[in-house]
């Protein structure tokens, strides 16, 4: 029985020392939700259509999924988010094996310059390139294999810049 609880209390400590370095809430030393993030629509300077409204509204929606800061909806945030799509790209991963020119598996990337400036001082938080990837399995069609990938390729992007705001060192 002795052992048993020896043990345990082996066990516990090992598991709460491995917490140790895991932190809740936001990363940067900000309070959650104690500043609000308005995200402006993005330019869309590809020859890719409809991007804009994708990645606009999932970077809405990562923000309010994270949870350090608010959305303002209302010209009322304390950090301005805009951004301009810049590069659309298409890298061949693999070939039919009946015809070895034919690809049968792309990865497309969004490259978007993303910037974030305080609204009440102007300082600018966050200037830099950000890209986004998703895998398309090419069909009968590469036009609908795009249009239904434009989600996740939106999303993967609008992660990276929600990541990049949170843990920022401002």
């Amino acid at each position: 029985m002795k052992t048993f609880r020896v043990l345990s209390l082996v066990l516990c400590l090992a598991l709460l020392g491995g917490c140790a370095g895991y932190q809740l809430g936001p990363t940067n030393g900000m309070a959650a939700r104690e500043n609000s993030v308005q995200v402006i629509p993005f330019v869309n300077q590809t020859l890719e259509p409809r991007l804009t409204d994708a990645v606009t509204q999932q970077l809405r929606k990562q923000v309010q999924k994270d949870g350090t800061f608010r959305l303002a909806t209302h010209d009322d945030g304390d950090i301005v988010v805009s951004g301009v799509l810049v590069k659309y790209e298409r890298h061949e991963l693999s070939f039919s094996k009946q015809d070895m020119v034919t690809v049968q598996d792309y990865r497309v990337s969004l490259t978007a310059k993303v910037t974030a400036k305080e609204k009440s001082t102007g300082k600018l938080l966050l200037d830099q390139p950000v890209t986004g990837y998703t895998l398309i399995r090419v069909g009968s069609d590469m036009v609908s294999s795009e249009r239904q990938a434009l989600p996740l390729l939106a999303e993967n992007l609008a992660q990276s810049i929600a990541a990049l705001l949170a843990d920022g060192s401002w």
